[in-house]
């Protein structure tokens, strides 16, 4: 079936508005979905393990005397 012919973007082939599928609720519902899943494994992360993806160096006590280890010059 070639794909720029008329009725051609719908599965049942058909030209009329009446036998045509309904996607628009279930896209939405698809993508509803996903995005609440996404807010709910971000929303964890956040409020109940905070440090997960923090860095072991941000629990260091600042020592105003000494400079990090990971502060160099540049040297030219």
């Amino acid at each position: 079936m070639a794909l720029h012919l008329h009725g051609s973007n719908n599965p049942n082939g058909v030209s009329s508005n009446g036998d045509r599928y309904a996607i628009h609720p279930y896209f939405l519902f698809k993508d509803l979905v996903t995005i609440y899943l996404f807010l709910l494994v971000l929303s964890i992360i956040v409020f109940y393990a905070p440090n997960l993806m923090g860095h072991s160096d941000n629990y260091i006590p600042a020592n105003p005397m000494s400079t990090p280890s990971s502060i160099v010059p540049e040297w030219y």
